[in-house]
């Protein structure tokens, strides 16, 4: 028998427990419950390591941080343990970072209430459904088989919602990738460079400029974006999909040349 490995992450134990203690009932599905997002990753990576991936992630939409770590759903489920402090990583965080780094994984975000905003953020981060956490166990069950077959499932209530809430996203995406696009290639290196979080003299020091021009640029920068902040420029950026700058490399622009 085919067996759909499933690891729930939520911070609140009971529930965790008592959800993977349901599920293990089944007779093709194996659970392992984690208590925040850290120990879910490492979770997932020593899986992968041991060749065992889990297909399904149930991440609550709530989740906070800093639980011990991953917690054994009950005596008879197989289940990961991992102890240490976790830092805070909410549910939609989770979800990008797991598609990000093991996309063969399906996800299903499960939410104390519906809410098309959040609902479409998780989506955009890459989660394959969005689950009441009051709803049946049998329908929470057809959601995993269903998203193991590639199906995308949210409650009829929130198609709505959901939609209007994705066709915004997207007009504010092609308005901010408009606006991106007027700058010049030195302000939108320097644009990477706010991204990344660096501060002016960062910035000047990476580029080869003076302090004076850096500010310039940013002045520059600002105007053309239509913001009044470094931290507005930094969303619109994000938005637009202008990632950070690599602070890892040599690499860096000098007189239009590379250096």
């Amino acid at each position: 028998m085919v067996r759909i490995r499933v690891l729930v992450v939520d911070d609140h134990r009971i529930f965790a427990e008592s959800l993977a203690a349901a599920l293990a009932a089944e007779p093709d599905v194996e659970v392992a419950a984690a208590g925040s997002g850290p120990a879910a990753l490492r979770c997932l990576e020593r899986a992968a390591a041991e060749g065992r991936r889990f297909d399904v992630l149930l991440v609550d939409a709530d989740l906070g941080g800093g639980g011990p770590g991953v917690r054994p759903a009950v005596a008879a489920v197989p289940a990961q343990r991992e102890s240490g402090e976790d830092g805070a990583v909410d549910g939609i965080s989770l979800v990008a970072g797991v598609r990000s780094a093991q996309p063969g994984v399906r996800i299903v975000v499960l939410a104390e209430k519906d809410d098309p905003r959040r609902a479409a953020l998780a989506l955009q981060a890459g989660a394959s459904g969005w689950v009441a956490k009051d709803c049946s166990l049998s329908r929470l069950l057809t959601v995993i088989r269903g998203v193991l077959r590639d199906e995308t499932h949210l409650p009829p209530a929130l198609l709505t919602g959901v939609l209007r809430e994705l066709t915004a996203a997207r007009r504010h995406r092609t308005e901010s990738e408009r606006l991106v696009e007027s700058l010049t290639p030195r302000e939108r290196e320097v644009l990477r460079c706010m991204v990344a979080g660096l501060g002016r003299k960062a910035v000047a020091e990476r580029l080869f400029l003076s302090p004076h021009t850096v500010r310039t640029h940013m002045q520059n920068v600002l105007g053309k974006l239509g913001v009044h902040s470094t931290l507005a420029a930094v969303a619109l950026a994000r938005r637009a999909g202008v990632g950070p700058a690599d602070l890892t490399g040599d690499v860096v622009e000098r007189g239009g040349q590379l250096a």
